[in-house]
């Protein structure tokens, strides 16, 4: 679905990612670990076309063709299929959750609707439609979030963090969320995360980052036995 091919990224004079090279694969779970610093967010910045790459390719499949979309604008991405939840949420606080949910029907034709899978994973929001975004707890917002990225329909789905400040509870309904979108076998995801033990229980492969380089890489079945959450605590 997804490939990044030799990506490299610069700062200033800072080298921030560094001949990053892999694959998201449709149907399957893959989980980016890394502690702060080391390049997650600006990944997923530019794999968005939020900062441009300085070389490298980035490459997403549509209905069966894989299309260069590394000088492609943010737009142009969304409308291809790939629905991004930003760390931190950003929701608008003073619209409603409707409204918010209705933003991402923005690249999708006038008569589209909010599909109904939304409310079934996340049934809180149907509770709320009328109060603004800015009421919401943390937990609920970032179930807002993830709605909104949905609505669109996504082939990809990009998530930056989607369990930080969030209450256990609400992490719960989020994994099973997750889960039950990648086992439809329509949609490719690409899970940011710092908490070792929520990636794990949804990895089917899983990318380790270090200072701008992907140093492991692997099976979801073998993050433990890999050391990947040692090489985490390092």
């Amino acid at each position: 679905m997804l490939k990044v091919d030799k990506l490299n990224q610069y700062y200033g004079g800072s080298h921030i990612l560094r001949n990053l090279s892999f694959e998201v694969p449709m149907g399957k779970v893959t989980t980016l670990l890394g502690r702060n610093g080391v390049g997650k967010t600006t990944l997923l910045k530019t794999l968005m076309g939020l900062v441009p790459s300085k070389t490298g390719s980035i490459t997403f499949d549509t209905g069966g063709r894989a299309h260069d979309i590394t000088r492609a604008p943010s737009y142009a991405r969304v409308k291809a299929g790939i629905g991004y939840v930003p760390q931190g949420r950003e929701i608008f606080p003073r619209l409603t959750v409707a409204e918010n949910l209705e933003m991402g029907l923005a690249t999708c034709p006038a008569s589209a609707k909010l599909p109904d899978r939304i409310f079934e994973m996340f049934p809180v929001l149907l509770k709320m439609m009328r109060r603004r975004g800015g009421d919401l707890s943390g937990g609920q917002q970032q179930q807002l979030a993830i709605g909104r990225a949905l609505a669109m329909g996504p082939k990809l789905l990009i998530l930056d963090e989607p369990t930080e400040g969030i209450q256990p509870s609400i992490i719960k309904d989020i994994e099973r969320a997750i889960r039950t979108l990648a086992e439809t076998g329509e949609m490719a995801i690409l899970l940011v995360e710092q908490y070792y033990d929520f990636a794990e229980s949804l990895a089917d492969h899983y990318l380790l980052m270090e200072r701008g380089e992907i140093i492991m890489r692997g099976r979801g079945d073998d993050m433990r036995t890999h050391g990947v959450k040692d090489a985490l605590s390092v």
